[in-house]
């Protein structure tokens, strides 16, 4: 990203350009040094890399961008379109200002999708991998009052959201990168624990999950975004993984 940012030219003839980057928003408590990391990974970054675009004599024919749902905020079991008004709060405030990032490439031209990915769902890495542990001890349980609405997608769709976008040229703009089927977060646990056979009678409290986590647990742990992918399926992407319990057995090898 930073050569791209400095130097133009190395880029110039390229069909796509990809661009993910972001400091990790459940990786450490919300201080105000992890915040402003956040924001200025993403916002600034992005913003490199579309001013690097504009300069080009030849730009890529679509810029690809990370964005999250974060931008809708706590909605309850509000259905929330790429139309939906941004909620409002940290979160949203750096996913609008992520996208707007992005405009110096779309007035190059260039077509731009921006990804607003739910929760990625991979054994590998991330904020599920995390949570698999407790899991897998039988320590599992819902955070808070398990009503939360929990957006999320495979990996695998993850990669093939991506590809579908480079390829499908009537998609621009926000783009919920979600399955079709949000479930709270107590659908969500039991689900995980009838595949990995464990019980999951061990909740945590708001009032827990605020002492461990601070600020960051009404952002990301108690908060509730019902999330449809209605520019994926309107354009007829194809979900490898729309069912929870299948992705949690694929991902699991259960």
């Amino acid at each position: 990203m930073s050569r791209l940012a400095r130097q133009a030219s190395p880029a110039e003839g390229f069909d796509a350009v990809i661009h993910l980057a972001g400091e990790s928003i459940a990786s450490d408590r919300w201080t105000e040094a992890k915040k402003r990391a956040i924001r200025d990974s993403r916002v600034i970054g992005t913003r490199l890399v579309s001013e690097a675009i504009a300069r080009m004599k030849k730009p890529p024919q679509v810029l690809i961008c990370a964005s999250a749902i974060g931008y809708y905020g706590d909605r309850g079991d509000e259905l929330l379109k790429e139309g939906s008004a941004a909620g409002s709060g940290f979160l949203p405030d750096v996913c609008k200002a992520w996208e707007a990032a992005t405009v110096p490439a779309v007035q190059k031209g260039v077509r731009v999708v921006n990804l607003r990915f739910g929760i990625i769902l991979s054994a590998q890495g991330g904020a599920f991998a995390k949570m698999l542990t407790p899991f897998k001890m039988g320590v599992g349980g819902n955070l808070g009052s398990g009503t939360q609405y929990m957006s999320w997608i495979a990996l695998d769709d993850v990669v093939g959201v991506i590809a579908y976008a480079l390829e499908t040229n009537s998609l621009s703009g926000p783009v919920n990168t979600v399955c079709p089927q949000a479930v709270t977060n107590a659908e969500f646990t039991q689900t995980l624990g009838r595949v990995l056979r464990r019980p999951t009678i061990f909740p945590m409290p708001a009032f827990a999950a605020r002492l461990v986590f601070g600020e960051m647990a009404d952002a990301l742990l108690l908060s509730s975004a019902r999330v449809v992918p209605d520019v994926l399926t309107q354009s007829g992407y194809s979900f490898q993984w729309p069912d929870l319990e299948g992705a949690f057995r694929h991902l699991l090898n259960k």
